[in-house]
């Protein structure tokens, strides 16, 4: 799998801290993102992963440190300000607007991009994300009567309808079937292809594998190991904080 070089990464995080009260959640995090890259965010549960895709998305004010996309200092931006410049993301816990239709929820994401987009011609851009994120048909279909995969789908598209350059995944592939889960892998390698550069929090290691150049392993708030997925992988200190003997 090659890895997009620059001389300016997409996404440079340095530094980074986040408390509640006094629990220390995210300590001191740095890592930078090429474009162009699938830089995979790992770590065991309460390690501080979402929070730090809360940290980059702007959902939550870092306590210090900054997170610069293309340069730009995203600490001092409200969320939307940040979705307008390029970054999207979908939720551990699936948000969605459950009381409209399908293509409702595609719709709205594209009034909050950089150019935003109303009309015929968001309609059928619409209808070609639904398609591609396999929701083809489910148009008119309420969100909330959506499976809970569908439900995912449906995050996706709404994430891509702002058109990002930076696409933060928090766990979009957990849940799925092998089928469904080659799919979705497929998918991300096709979002990759269009430019887009990935951010994902995953605990699915065959689609860590399958997907990411890079890994970067947090454990209780803190960076454990960064580098190419294989060598991470492979770390003693990495296998006996998260992953398990049975994983590699």
């Amino acid at each position: 799998m090659a890895t997009v070089t620059t001389d300016e990464p997409l996404l440079d995080v340095q530094a980074l801290c986040k408390s509640f009260g006094g629990l220390r959640a995210v300590n001191g995090l740095s890592f930078t993102v090429a474009p162009g890259e699938i830089v995979g965010l790992l770590g065991p549960n309460g390690s501080g992963k979402t929070t730090a895709m809360n940290l980059i998305s702007g959902a939550l004010r870092a306590d210090a440190g900054h997170v610069k996309l293309q340069g730009q200092n995203l600490c001092a931006l409200r969320p939307h300000r940040i979705a307008r410049i390029g970054v999207a993301r979908t939720f551990q816990l699936v948000r969605m607007l459950g009381h409209m239709r399908v293509i409702d929820n595609v719709l709205a994401g594209m009034a909050f991009r950089a150019q935003p987009s109303f009309g015929a011609a968001a309609l059928e851009e619409a209808q070609t994300l639904l398609a591609r994120v396999g929701l083809g048909g489910h148009a008119e279909v309420p969100a909330a009567d959506l499976t809970y995969i569908d439900q995912k789908r449906l995050e996706l598209a709404r994430a891509l309808a702002l058109q990002p350059v930076l696409l933060l995944l928090d766990e979009w592939l957990a849940g799925l079937n092998p089928t469904e889960l080659r799919a979705g892998i497929a998918l991300i390698q096709a979002l990759r292809a269009d430019g887009i550069t990935i951010v994902l929090v995953e605990h699915v290691m065959d689609a860590v594998r399958a997907l990411c150049d890079r890994c970067v392993v947090m454990n209780a708030g803190s960076m454990l190991a960064e580098g190419p997925t294989a060598q991470v992988l492979e770390r003693p200190a990495v296998i006996e904080a998260y992953l398990g003997v049975a994983h590699v």
